[in-house]
């Protein structure tokens, strides 16, 4: 056995082991290299021994394919994030939370239906869980801070499922799960499923979990799936333009939206935040980890992509998934597998090679300019005008400008000043002799608000 594989597979027995998980599934996706998948353990399922192409419950992961959803009827003209769910649905009480504020977690709706249902087992049909909302709190203000609710996922699945017209199991299948090949990912329990279990903390005994239906709460956290589908999926959260490149499924500038950090989930800690129904787990030197963890009885899964980073080979995901509901190592295992990948078996380094020059009228604009008493370095890279603080560490991107119907007034498309505008002064002789970013002045020389050089001295 060649590469880093023996230490993938060394991480997944030891976390199979340390947390006394009876079955571990684990898959790498990368753009470079074919999938890699991994199990250790028995299913619990006599008729479908473990290996590839057994299916465990994801729990929370499904709210990633539901905000996918709710971003695809956005795009699609079918909804406005801002609006209230009272616009798209008739529900009882609390019609005034945003599609926005229930993506993020941020509306203040109490964590789970009305009732008493992880005690009972009996979940509500999507009509009970709508009109059970007038009983159903909202636990805090709207926008307050970050609290984690199962309730506000599920009324946006059945959203999306009324806006498409069809049932959420339906839309789901028709707008994900077919186009991105993802065959192996269903809402009802397969005949592959392996059995989910309480790990004894005393001894070494297991008990099944009893199976449970989700029945209306089910776009909060219903699917079954394999690792190898699930890391597929984290990849494309990490690199839609990868895995989707047609954008069949969402745009790659709408992922990204959803990537942005609405909320930190600890005031204090700041070591997770929540995008539009993405967790987001920064790994320090601008990577971040883009997904989500689930549990259900017997369960627990982490799916994420890796964002950024020396040595990303591209559209690099990882799914584990465990057949306990205990055991916190399979959702540190993502994590892990995500680092070793890159270090034991980084991307291949993309030789430089010469490229055209810049067009002729933002030739004058390329070097150094001044803004606030601070240097600015615009350049042409990659067919497009860019600009950088002069002294940015070398990872941080680039401000990215777009021209506009006018040559000389460009839009910032992404990095600092994102959305402004960048307007173009020339002298006579078409040299760029100054411009204005966000309404600041840019000018060749270090120049105080009043125009003034402090080389000069004092007035």
């Amino acid at each position: 056995m060649n590469g880093p594989t023996p230490r993938y597979e060394r991480a997944a027995r030891r976390a199979q082991a340390a947390g006394r998980i009876p079955a571990l599934s684990v898959a790498l996706h990368r753009a470079d290299r074919e999938p890699w998948v991994f199990t250790v353990g028995g299913s619990g399922n006599p008729a479908h021994p473990l290996g590839p192409d057994s299916r465990f419950r994801i729990g929370s992961v499904t709210k990633t394919f539901t905000a996918v959803l709710v971003m695809q009827a956005r795009d699609d003209g079918l909804l406005d994030l801002d609006q209230p769910v009272s616009a798209h649905l008739d529900v009882p009480a609390h019609g005034d939370a945003t599609i926005r504020r229930l993506l993020s977690h941020t509306a203040g709706f109490q964590r789970e239906p009305y009732g008493d249902v992880w005690d009972t087992l009996i979940t509500p049909d999507a009509g009970r869980l709508i009109a059970e909302l007038a009983r159903a709190e909202r636990v805090l203000p709207n926008a307050r801070r970050f609290h984690y609710s199962n309730l506000g996922l599920a009324v946006l699945g059945h959203l999306v499922a009324r806006v498409r017209g069809g049932t959420w199991a339906e839309v789901l299948t028709e707008r994900i799960l077919t186009p991105l090949g993802l065959t192996r990912t269903t809402v009802e329990t397969p005949p592959e499923a392996v059995v989910g279990y309480l790990v004894d903390a005393y001894s070494d005994a297991v008990r099944p979990e009893p199976p449970v239906d989700l029945a209306g709460v089910g776009p909060a956290a219903q699917l079954w799936s394999t690792a190898a589908d699930m890391a597929r999926w984290a990849a494309f959260l990490a690199a839609p333009e990868s895995i989707d490149p047609d954008g069949r499924v969402l745009a790659a500038a709408t992922v990204d939206e959803m990537r942005w950090p609405l909320t930190t989930t600890d005031e204090a800690l700041w070591a997770a935040g929540f995008g539009l129904g993405l967790i987001l787990v920064p790994e320090g030197k601008r990577v971040v980890h883009v997904g989500h963890d689930g549990a259900m009885p017997g369960f627990l899964a982490g799916v994420y992509g890796r964002r950024g980073g020396d040595g990303n080979p591209g559209a690099l995901g990882c799914a584990v998934l465990g057949s306990s509901g205990t055991a916190g190592e399979t959702n540190e295992l993502v994590h892990e597998l995500l680092r070793l990948t890159v270090d034991l078996d980084p991307a291949e380094i993309t030789p430089w090679r010469p490229a055209p020059p810049a067009p002729a009228a933002y030739r004058s604009i390329l070097g150094r300019w001044w803004s606030e008493g601070t240097e600015f370095v615009f350049a042409w890279h990659d067919g497009r005008l860019q600009a950088r603080v002069a002294e940015a560490p070398a990872g941080r991107p680039p401000a990215v400008f777009e021209p506009q119907d006018d040559p000389d007034v460009l839009r910032t498309v992404s990095g600092r000043e994102a959305g402004e505008l960048l307007r173009l002064t020339r002298d006579d002789d078409g040299t760029v002799s100054r411009m204005h970013w966000a309404t600041y002045r840019f000018t060749r020389m270090q120049e105080a608000f009043d125009g003034g050089r402090a080389s000069d001295g004092p007035v």
